[in-house]
């Protein structure tokens, strides 16, 4: 039996998506990739994903086969969709040929291998409909994840699991007596090579928090559960507020509240981060600050597919792809939309509602700034201070994405010349 994961409607979650399959975006302590796998462990996995992804995800993901239909023909397989935020136990490996059906949605199609070799003889695209015409379809309740702001709203649940499920507890690091647990101390975990340093305060009173291995918290950061600090990941004073999880790597201070910052990114000086989902290697400049709270408090509209949405909640902040700088003193406007490798100065005022991937905005003006190849170096000397190789496949993707997304790009700019 083999593990297929696949992804779908990935449009809906750029720009965190544009350069990841969707189940490479986390959600509680791991990725919704990572929380699958978890479930089926020592199973084949067969990760299916856009074409242009494949040449890095060889090279950075765990499976045993990526878009080879030649795997999924050889034998019996569940697939799972890779936006289900899967909680422990909620499917098995085993039972019967069925779709799994949320909303309209499938979640979960469990198929024997001449089922898939009779529907798959045409190749992917199809594939899944013709399942759900074949076979029985059940409906079942499942945590899909949508649009961008069902990652913030599911994540404070979602450490709570991870933290049950782990089953750590103790305070096995390097902690001075002059930190503080606040509350029941069952709800906190300091791993064995982690350092929390003097006038710290773990909150525990509304959910566990978790400080993995490698971290440093240092002395005056008050760290509000449920929340988690990644591996390597430095606090420097930081007001870390109920519901945030930030991934391994980064350097984070100020204030953040209700927040997922992925990994290898930094928010080191004051500032406020509220509701977002902030993407790899971005770098948020001192005083950046962004709203996640409409003056009248009513429900926040954001940007899908070019169009705005009303997301239904009336706390939502921005989000933010990958490479992504902003200078000091940036605002960000609620529901902000902001594409990767782009780099945004502060003007006095908030940044328009959508940013596009690949652009400089001074002053009320988009534009191309210094070229894609200027981009590219800048993203080598950010990785090269974490010590990570920026490769060449990561290259020739950010070329395909540059490409990809040039005509909204250039809308904007031909729009702020005319402004100008």
């Amino acid at each position: 039996m083999n593990l297929g994961i696949f992804e779908d409607q990935a449009s809906n979650l750029y720009p965190l998506t544009l350069n990841r399959p969707v189940y490479e975006l986390r959600c509680g302590y791991i990725t919704l990739l990572e929380r699958i796998v978890r479930e089926f462990p020592g199973v084949p996995v067969h990760l299916g994903m856009r074409d242009y992804l494949v040449p890095v995800a060889r090279r950075r993901l765990p499976a045993q086969a990526i878009n080879d239909v030649d795997f999924l023909l050889a034998d019996d397989c569940l697939f799972v969709n890779g936006r289900w935020l899967l909680e422990h136990r909620q499917l098995s490996l085993e039972g019967p040929e069925e779709v799994g059906l949320c909303d309209g949605q499938v979640v979960y199609a469990r198929a024997k291998a001449a089922t898939i070799r009779q529907h798959l003889s045409g190749g992917w695209p199809g594939f899944l409909e013709a399942l759900r015409t074949a076979l029985p379809t059940r409906e079942v309740q499942a945590r899909l994840i949508v649009y961008p702001w069902h990652l913030i709203q599911h994540n404070p649940q979602a450490m709570r699991e991870d933290f049950a499920l782990l089953g750590e507890k103790g305070l096995k690091g390097k902690v001075s007596p002059l930190a503080t647990v606040y509350g029941p101390a069952e709800a906190a975990f300091v791993a064995a090579s982690a350092e929390v340093q003097p006038f710290v305060v773990l909150d525990t009173t509304h959910g566990p928090v978790f400080v993995d291995e490698g971290a440093i918290v240092f002395p005056h950061t008050r760290l509000e559960g449920p929340a988690y600090i990644g591996r390597q990941t430095q606090i420097v004073g930081g007001k870390i507020r109920e519901g945030t999880c930030i991934g391994p790597q980064c350097r984070v201070g100020g204030e953040v509240e209700e927040s997922i910052i992925h990994g290898y990114s930094n928010k080191y000086h004051d500032g406020f981060l509220g509701h977002s989902y902030v993407g790899e290697w971005v770098n948020l400049g001192a005083l950046t600050t962004n709203s996640d709270l409409k003056n009248d408090y009513g429900p926040v509209e954001v940007y899908v597919n070019g169009q705005l949405m009303n997301s239904g909640d009336n706390k939502v902040g921005c989000f933010i792809g990958d490479h992504t700088k902003t200078g000091i003193g940036t605002l960000i406007n609620t529901g902000t939309v902001i594409g990767m490798m782009s780099n945004l100065l502060a003007s006095g005022e908030p940044l328009p509602k959508l940013i596009p991937s690949f652009c400089w905005y001074f002053r009320g003006i988009f534009s191309r700034g210094m070229g894609l190849k200027n981009m590219i170096a800048t993203a080598r000397a950010a990785m090269g201070r974490r010590q990570v190789e920026l490769l060449p496949e990561e290259i020739a993707l950010f070329e395909h994405l540059y490409a990809q997304t040039k005509e909204e790009r250039d809308t904007l700019i031909r729009q702020g010349r005319k402004k100008a």
